[in-house]
């Protein structure tokens, strides 16, 4: 499915530092890493390219099955949750900042724009769910800002489905994309390349959605697919006005 799109109306590009550059771009393009986030004390974030550029998994369906009406995919990535959304017939626009990423989604049968998520973007305001999946919820360094642009972005009973970290962790790091473990002495890097980026647990979010209009709508865990025993994705479902609800 393809549609035709306004240009582009730059707002501002908080998040637009790194994700297109051509570590990531090419792990897309090949559907493959190893790919990390580096932070800038060295530590390592091992980044899940051939997951995120496979089917929608077991995980993915459980968020995928609370979607409620039209949904937008901010940070779409290579598509998968576009497609499967579309598959069931549903209005879904994917966002990303990657110009490879949005390639490799539309060649999957989905829509995408590539846009940031503080830039301009159809329907504000009138989207019945959003997705901040795949760690999402660290686009632009700014957990409670993102939060704060999603609320303007759904509609006044929109719902927000986020996935967060397992562990409770709120850290606002600077980062780069690099594809290598051990990269090569001497490897020049450009200037800007680092970028901010943030990691959250339910416990932090939830402390920013409580700042920035939103209320818990339920939590819940899925195991990996294919993962280790005990290894588990965590989800949250945040609404404009919910009331607390559990749903096997």
């Amino acid at each position: 499915m393809s549609t035709a799109v306004p240009p582009t109306t730059h707002t501002d590009r908080r998040d637009a530092v790194s994700w297109g550059v051509d570590p990531y771009a090419d792990a897309l393009r090949s559907g493959r890493g190893p790919l990390f986030l580096r932070r800038s004390d060295g530590w390592l974030l091992p980044l899940e390219v051939e997951r995120w550029c496979a089917g929608a998994d077991a995980a993915d369906l459980s968020a995928l099955r609370r979607c409620a009406g039209t949904v937008l995919d901010i940070g779409c990535g290579p598509g998968r949750l576009v497609a499967a959304l579309a598959a069931q017939g549903r209005r879904t626009l994917g966002i990303d900042i990657s110009a490879a990423a949005v390639a490799r989604t539309t060649a999957l049968g989905g829509t995408a724009l590539h846009r940031s998520v503080f830039d301009s973007l159809p329907g504000e305001g009138t989207w019945d769910t959003a997705l901040l999946l795949d760690g999402n919820i660290g686009i632009g360094g700014d957990p409670r800002a993102l939060l704060a642009r999603t609320a303007e972005l759904v509609g006044p009973h929109g719902l927000l489905i986020v996935e967060t970290t397992p562990a409770d962790v709120d850290e606002q790091v600077q980062v780069r994309v690099e594809r290598d473990y051990h990269p090569r002495p001497g490897t020049p890097r450009a200037p800007g390349d680092l970028f901010p980026w943030a990691r959250v647990g339910a416990p932090a979010l939830l402390r920013y959605a409580s700042a920035t209009g939103w209320t818990l709508a339920e939590q819940w865990t899925a195991t990996y697919q294919g993962g280790q025993p005990g290894v588990e994705r965590c989800f949250v479902s945040l609404s404009r006005c919910a009331v607390p609800r559990s749903r096997g």
